[in-house]
C-alpha cells in the first residue's frame, strides 16, 4: 500500500513538474542539497585520486624533465655542430670563390697544428710531399697570402707565416706600384715596410700586393693594408706599418698554390713561339683558298704586280682553248713557293715564270 502511494505521488510530481512551474524553486533547492550530498559521498574517491595523481605526476614530471634536459643538451650539441658546419661552409665557399680568381693550380689544405714556440710563427698543415707539396710553395687563405712551406714531411708540411721575424716578402703598393720589402715583426697583426724613403708616396689604407720579384710568391696577391705611416724629418726612412689581409691566427683552411716552374724568360719565349705558330696557321689557312682559285685571286693578290710582268700574259686567257692547259701550270709553280714565304713573295714568283708558258704558245701560232 505504501509503495503504491509513493508511486502515485511520484507520478503526480512528475506530471506537475512537467506541466507547471510551481515546483521549479523546490527542484533548485533540492538540487543544492543533492549536490552537497554527492560531494560528500565522492570525497574519499577524490582524495585517493588526488594523492595518487600527486605522486604520479611528480614522478612523471621528474622523468619528463630529465628527458627534456637530455633533448636540450642534444639539440644544443647539434646546434653547435650546425654552427661549426655553417662557418666551415662559409670558409670553403670563400676559398672556392678566391680560387676562381687564381690563375695557378690550387689545392685546399687544413690546419692541424700550431708551433708552441711563441717566438716563431709556424703552422702545420695536412698536406705533404706525397700530395705534391714542395719547399717554398706559397700558401694563402681566402683573404691574402699567409706564408710559404719551409719543411716537408710525407703527409704534412710546416708553413712559415709572413709575420715571423725571419720572413720578408717583396711587395708593391697597388695604387702607384711603389716597391718595398715587408718584414715580419713577431706580431700576428703587424708587418713593417723596411727602407722606405721618407718622401715616398705611401698613405694609410694603401693595399700591398706581392710583386713577384723574389721569384717565390706569384705577383698580384694581397699581402697587407697600410695602417700607419710615421715621417721623421731627422731620419732618411719612414716607419710604415701594415696589417696582413690574411687571417693568420684564425684561418683553418688555406690554399696551396702550384705556380709555373718555368722562368720568366722561358715563359716569354714559349708565349712568343705559340703566338708565331698561331699567326703562321692563320696565314696559311687564309692563303689556301687563294691557290685553289687562281682566276678569282688574280685581281686581288697580283694586282700590284700585274703592270710589271703580266702585261703579255693578259691576252693568254683570251687565246683559244689550246692555251688552257698552260693555266694549271701556274699553281704547280706557286705551290712549293707559298709555305716557306709570306704571301707577297708568293704572288711575285708566279708572275715571272708566267712568261715561260707563252714561249711554247708561239710555235702553235706559226
Amino acid at each position: 500500500m505504501r509503495l503504491l502511494v509513493l508511486v502515485v505521488l511520484s507520478i503526480a510530481l512528475m506530471v506537475v513538474d512537467a506541466r507547471f512551474a510551481v515546483l521549479k524553486p523546490v527542484r533548485s533547492q533540492m538540487g543544492l542539497v543533492l549536490m552537497e550530498s554527492y560531494l560528500i559521498t565522492d570525497l574519499p574517491q577524490r582524495l585517493w585520486q588526488g594523492v595518487a595523481g600527486q605522486f604520479g605526476s611528480r614522478t612523471e614530471l621528474i622523468a619528463e624533465n630529465e628527458k627534456l634536459r637530455t633533448e636540450g643538451l642534444l639539440l644544443q650539441g647539434r646546434l653547435q655542430k650546425l654552427a661549426a658546419l655553417t662557418e666551415q661552409n662559409v670558409r670553403l665557399r670563400e676559398l672556392l670563390n678566391s680560387s676562381a680568381l687564381v690563375n695557378e693550380k690550387v689545392e685546399v689544405a687544413e690546419l692541424i697544428g700550431v708551433d708552441p714556440n711563441p717566438f716563431t710563427h709556424r703552422i702545420l698543415i695536412n698536406k705533404g710531399e706525397r700530395d705534391g707539396v714542395f719547399l717554398g710553395q706559397p700558401v694563402l687563405d681566402a683573404r691574402g697570402l699567409m706564408g710559404q712551406v719551409v719543411e716537408l714531411m710525407p703527409y704534412t708540411a710546416r708553413v712559415l707565416l709572413l709575420t715571423d721575424t725571419t720572413h720578408s716578402i717583396p711587395v708593391q703598393i697597388n695604387r702607384n706600384g711603389l716597391r718595398a720589402i715587408a718584414s715580419g715583426t713577431g706580431n700576428p697583426e703587424r708587418l713593417e715596410l723596411r727602407h722606405v724613403a721618407d718622401t715616398a708616396d705611401v698613405k694609410e689604407g694603401d693595399l700591398l700586393v706581392s710583386s713577384g720579384m723574389g721569384q717565390r710568391f706569384p705577383a698580384g696577391y694581397p699581402v697587407a693594408t697600410v695602417n700607419e705611416v710615421i715621417h721623421d724629418s731627422g731620419q732618411p726612412f719612414a716607419i710604415v706599418r701594415a696589417i696582413p689581409t690574411a687571417a693568420l691566427n684564425r684561418s683553418r683552411y688555406m690554399l696551396l698554390v702550384f705556380t709555373d716552374s718555368r722562368s720568366a724568360e722561358q715563359r716569354a719565349t714559349d708565349a712568343a713561339m705559340a703566338q708565331e705558330e698561331a699567326d703562321r696557321r692563320g696565314i696559311s689557312g687564309a692563303a689556301a683558298p687563294v691557290e685553289g682559285q687562281t682566276p678569282a685571286a688574280g685581281p686581288q693578290g697580283t694586282a700590284p704586280t700585274a703592270p710589271a710582268g703580266a702585261a703579255p700574259s693578259a691576252p693568254v686567257p683570251a687565246t683559244p682553248a689550246g692555251v688552257a692547259p698552260a693555266v694549271p701550270s701556274r699553281p704547280t709553280v706557286t705551290a712549293p713557293a707559298m709555305p716557306p714565304a709570306p704571301a707577297a713573295p708568293a704572288a711575285t714568283v708566279p708572275a715571272r715564270p708566267a712568261a715561260t708558258p707563252v714561249a711554247p704558245a708561239q710555235p702553235r701560232r706559226e
